[in-house]
């Protein structure tokens, strides 16, 4: 491309404009063009690092250190700029950068960070903080300076900001993220998106959090949030090294450094807010399904829970229970009396929780969109209209919840809905999700007409990651309308910084594989790490089929998860505790009873979550940050002083693991119900942990009932705990209506006494008994009863009595894991519909690529990794799309879903690193052979060699199989829709740009690339560059779906011979572009 000539000219306000020229091809279809903007200056001066206002009143910024201006500019093409509170910065033609200018906000420790003076009153208002003003009000009294500084550079609209931190330094966070749990060498974009079956390299979810916490080598931390809404790249593919892009201007906040990453959590629930208080019921578990297609099933399903003795206190209603998908309906015919069912359900102990989604049905006489239509409350298209798109009930509406109008329109809609006995809301597909669109969403250039103080009226890009919170906190607000005494419980898939104030989020359309049940712990880790306590996965996956193994593991570590459901779509077999034989069924039993013993321990971890911004589950690092062994522990986690060690590997079972513990003192124990596949249970020297019987559902407890308590001593034989206890509902805790017991213990003499230390609150101490189990180790203990409130002695036996505690409870440990009932390890489980998940892909790793192929179903390759760049183009469900091919010009022909036979595997041999070859029987004699290939002299490149061969044709034909085509139908995932498309010369020197909008095209002749394609996607820099042999190939297809991308070879279409077969070679290599 030439050099663009510049031009510039003065804006009406006096700012500079530098743009080039339109940039035009001839045989291209697309124009590109750019402008950069500087501002005026307002009252920001400096001719050092030290920049103040000119006035008293105005922010003061800081710098660490003074030097002259000159030390920090480059000296190639710089020019020094006195404009737009620049001073001092690096100003090339199309280029600032610099270091970032702070202030303290908030309390000590927390600075915000901006590029510049004009940049800080540019910034949007805050959508993450609970008052948006903390961001923007310095606090004067504050002097100190930040530990760690960002810089930035910000260029064609974007600002890169970059914070470097010591060798060592470990990152997580990053909000709903899959894949591993310490970030370094991730990268992730904060862009809420409809992610049916992602995968560990999958780069946006549901939820955005431009959220890094960072935990330094000597074990303090600080977090980082970088303060916008619009699409934002978090970059940790450098060591010890954060960088955030995202459109100018945004500001960084900083919290810390502190001594721990806890103190860090608290600080920032400061800023963004804690979670709501959760109804103690929403604590317990929950059955869901994709559906439970009438009331009859829902009285089923909850008559088997209490036949069964399983604990379970909510059934979910998915979005069949509607009339026709529309919201606040239902259908007459299988839903025909929501209030009686409800009913029902409440007698029986259960809670009901209904769903809704954003998009709503665009028909007169339907009454929501009638009363929404006269409200005038719709998204609108950039021309003013509102804007029509495709969801589950057909053409649909979308309310603008950036409209205070809108929210109460809402609002009110909900308190109705709740009138017939609605006990919670799930508002799913509020990315929000669009049917029939390649981005997956509705377009950017829609309009939202904001309040001001949200921002105003700008386009959906700008609103588009907090659509979902500003749902969820409509649906919350008029849960509260409806009835003030008890507390809304909203589940939301999308969120934001701060949704964690109106609602509980889970991680979204996950698959029944072991892959993703390891995942599993570590997604709601990071959720929890970035300011969101109350999530969980869809227990035993929401696609496929879980295997009873596999549905049993879930179970089991799902318990101990802050939210807890399991949940399955349409066309899988059923995944209810029972479904999976007797021996899962008893597994999930004790999982359950185990949680419900543990419910008010869990119950206290919510108020302090609630009330001070401790987290609820923890990873185990925060026992002891300082070890950086443990930061990549994904087998473990903590609730509280409670550590949860599990097995998420088929072969091994909980006590065949090597346990990894902190340092210090750890007493394991357990509630008689060891099994090799529930988790282990640990309890950290110097804590005190509450429990109480296992309840069938929460609604039994009545507050007289036996209290437990569980000690650990330290090694200076003390211990402390501390138990939350109120009405379980409503708000008079807020009001003192609650209480708050510390308790403590502590050993003298071979006596350990445990007594109440401090007490918070009014609500009267109940009338019962106490019983206190000392944990001696290896699941021994002692025990004693008392009256809660009173002091309680219990004399600890001597050494050699306590050792033999010790090792007869290790012996009946190990009789126990020897005898009791293990669930049959199965692959696959005959009868069950749907598509079988559990069996582990073929995996290929080599040079710049690692792939996942599925021999089973296709011989398909699922998963295609770019290991430097992060980047995963191609990701799919195991049944369908991925990487395909086909035996004739039909779409799924022959060789789609059989199954192939893997005919070779070589980790190395010559000239290759790694290869694979399978073959697959497509009928009449004919197969299709696949070979992959890892080139040795070039790890950039991965090779594919396919051909469909004729193996045993009769003579009557002539030696010839029936007409074929060989079509390689792969299909890439675009992380970026709207700034990706596919470029090619062609065989007759044209040059093509083609974009989503374009559809289908279909090339040859001479408009047949000439040798190589290439998938670009501009946001991260890089091209997916296809190169293929031109004669094998006669067509190239191009196909946009949503979110998707087919680049299609074709072979010309004939029959084939023993010694005329059809063959494609082709090969993908990642190419950075400029």
């Amino acid at each position: 491309m030439e050099q663009s000539q510049l031009f510039s000219s003065r804006g009406s306000n006096g700012a500079l404009v530098i743009s080039p020229k339109h940039q035009i091809h001839a045989s291209s279809s697309r124009v590109s063009n750019w402008t950069l903007r500087l501002k005026n200056p307002n009252s920001f001066h400096s001719s050092t690092d030290f920049f103040t206002s000119t006035t008293a009143t105005s922010s003061l910024f800081h710098s660490i250190r003074k030097k002259r201006p000159s030390n920090r500019l480059r000296r190639e093409r710089v020019v020094v700029s006195k404009m737009a509170g620049y001073e001092g910065k690096t100003v090339m033609s199309d280029v600032i950068s610099g270091k970032m200018v702070f202030e303290p906000i908030l309390e000590e420790g927390v600075f915000r960070f901006d590029c510049s003076a004009d940049d800080r009153e540019a910034a949007f208002p805050s959508f993450s903080f609970v008052n948006p003003k903390d961001r923007d009000t310095p606090i004067m009294s504050i002097h100190k300076v930040p530990s760690y500084t960002p810089t930035f550079e910000s260029i064609k609209g974007q600002q890169i900001v970059k914070i470097e931190f010591p060798p060592g330094t470990s990152f997580f966070g990053t909000g709903e993220v899959s894949g591993q749990l310490e970030r370094t060498g991730k990268r992730v974009f904060t862009w809420n998106s409809d992610a049916w079956g992602y995968g560990p390299g999958t780069t946006s979810l549901y939820q955005s959090h431009p959220w890094v916490l960072t935990v330094l080598p000597n074990g303090e931390a600080l977090g980082v949030l970088a303060d916008t809404t619009r699409r934002c790249e978090i970059d940790l593919r450098k060591d010890s090294t954060i960088k955030f892009i995202a459109a100018s201007s945004y500001p960084i906040i900083t919290f810390g450094p502190f001594a721990s990453p806890a103190d860090v959590l608290t600080s920032l629930s400061h800023a963004v807010g804690t979670v709501f208080m959760p109804p103690k019921w929403s604590l317990g578990y929950q059955q869901c399904r994709w559906s439970y297609d009438s009331d009859a099933r829902v009285r089923e399903i909850a008559k088997t829970f209490r036949e069964k003795g399983i604990p379970c206190d909510v059934i979910w209603m998915d979005i069949d229970y509607m009339d026709g998908f529309r919201c606040f309906t239902f259908d007459q015919d299988r839903f025909p009396d929501p209030k009686s069912l409800v009913k029902d359900l409440h007698q029986a102990g259960f809670k009901a929780i209904w769903m809704l989604d954003p998009g709503i049905k665009c028909k007169e006489g339907y009454f929501v969109y009638d009363s929404g239509s006269e409200r005038d409350i719709w998204v609108q298209t950039k021309d003013g209209r509102p804007f029509v798109g495709e969801v589950w009930p057909g053409p649909c509406v979308f309310p603008d919840y950036t409209m205070s109008k809108a929210r109460l329109w809402w609002a009110g809609l909900v308190k109705e809905f709740i009138s017939n006995g609605v006990d919670g809301i799930w508002n799913d597909m509020n990315e929000p999700a669009v049917f029939k669109a390649v981005t997956k969403t509705m377009p950017e250039s829609n309009i939202h007409r904001g309040d001001p103080e949200l921002g105003g009226s700008q386009n959906h890009l700008h609103y588009h990651n907090v659509y979902g919170m500003l749902m969820a906190k409509s649906t919350y607000e008029g849960m509260k309308l409806a009835n003030e005494n008890k507390r809304p419980f909203v589940l939301t898939r999308a969120g934001f910084t701060g949704s964690q104030r109106y609602a509980a989020t889970w991680t979204g359309d996950n698959l029944s594989t072991w892959e993703h049940l390891h995942m599993s712990i570590s997604m709601v880790l990071q959720l929890g790490l970035s300011g969101q306590p109350l999530s969980g996965p869809d227990i035993g996956g929401f696609a496929g089929n879980a295997t009873p193994k596999m549905f049993g593991r879930w179970m089991g570590v799902g318990a101990m998860f802050p939210f807890c459901r399991g949940h399955s779509e349409m066309d899988t077999a059923d995944h209810e505790p029972w479904s999976f034989g007797e021996e899962c069924e008893e597994v999930c039993r004790l999982a359950l009873k185990r949680r419900y013993r543990l419910i008010p321990h869990i119950y206290t971890l919510f108020y302090l979550a609630h009330t001070r911004g401790t987290p609820v589950a923890s990873p185990t690092f925060f026992a002891d940050p300082k070890d950086p062994s443990l930061r990549t522990n994904e087998n473990s986690f903590m609730l509280g002083p409670l550590l949860i060690y599990a097995s998420t590997t088929r072969d091994q079972g909980v006590d065949q693991l090597q346990h990894t513990l902190p340092k210090g003192i750890w007493k394991s124990f357990n509630f008689d119900d060891s099994h090799p596949d529930l988790p282990a249970l640990y309890l950290q020297g110097g804590s005190i942990i509450p429990f109480g019987p296992p309840y069938q559902h929460i609604g039994e407890a009545n507050p007289t009932d036996d209290l437990s308590l569980l000690v650990a001593l330290d090694e200076n034989g003390k211990a402390k705990g501390v138990l939350f206890e109120d009405d379980g509902d409503g708000y008079e805790y807020t009001r003192g209506g609650y209480l708050l017991t510390t308790y403590v213990a502590e050993l003298q003499s071979s006596v350990v006494t445990l007594r109440v230390s401090k007490t918070e609150g009014s609500w009267p101490r109940p009338n019962r008994r106490l019983h206190v189990q000392l944990l001696l180790g290896n699941g021994a203990m002692i025990d004693g009863w008392g009256t809660d409130g009173e002091d309680l002695k219990i004399t600890v036996p001597s050494e050699d009595e306590v050792s033999k505690l010790v090792s007869t409870s290790k012996e009946k440990y190990k009789i126990r894991m020897e005898t009791v009932k293990s669930i049959p390890d199965v692959e696959k489980v005959s009868g069950h519909k749907g598509i079988e998940l559990s069996r582990a892909p073929v995996e290929m790793k080599s040079g710049d690529w690692a792939l996942k192929v599925v021999p089973w179903i296709g011989g398909r390759i699922i998963s295609m990794e770019h290991i430097p760049s992060g980047t995963q183009w191609l990701h799919s469900r195991v049944d369908i799309n991925g990487y395909e091919e086909y035996s004739g010009t039909e779409y799924r022909s022959a060789g789609c879903t059989e199954e192939y036979t893997v005919i070779d595997r070589d980790l190395e041999q010559e000239g290759e690193v790694e290869s694979l070859k399978l073959e697959g029987d497509i009928g009449g004699a004919l197969v299709i052979q696949r070979h992959i290939s890892f080139q040795k002299d070039n790890p950039k490149v991965f090779q594919i060699d396919s051909s469909i061969v004729a193996v045993k044709v009769g003579a009557g034909s002539g030696g010839f199989s029936r007409l074929v085509c060989l079509r390689v139908h792969p299909m890439f995932t675009l992380l970026h829709p709207t700034e990706s498309y596919v470029s090619f010369t062609s065989i007759n020197g044209t040059k093509h740009e083609v974009w989503p909008e374009s559809g289908e095209q279909l090339y040859e002749g001479d408009l047949l690339p000439n040798g190589e394609w290439m998938l670009v996607d501009k946001c991260v820099g890089l091209g997916l560059v296809n190169r293929f042999e031109v004669d094998q190939v006669y067509k190239c297809m191009i196909h946009w779906g949503t979110g998707t991308v087919n680049l299609e070879l074709w072979s010309e279409d004939r029959p084939v011979s023993k010694q005329s077969p059809l063959k494609i070679s082709h090969q993908y290599e990642v190419r950075p572009i400029s």
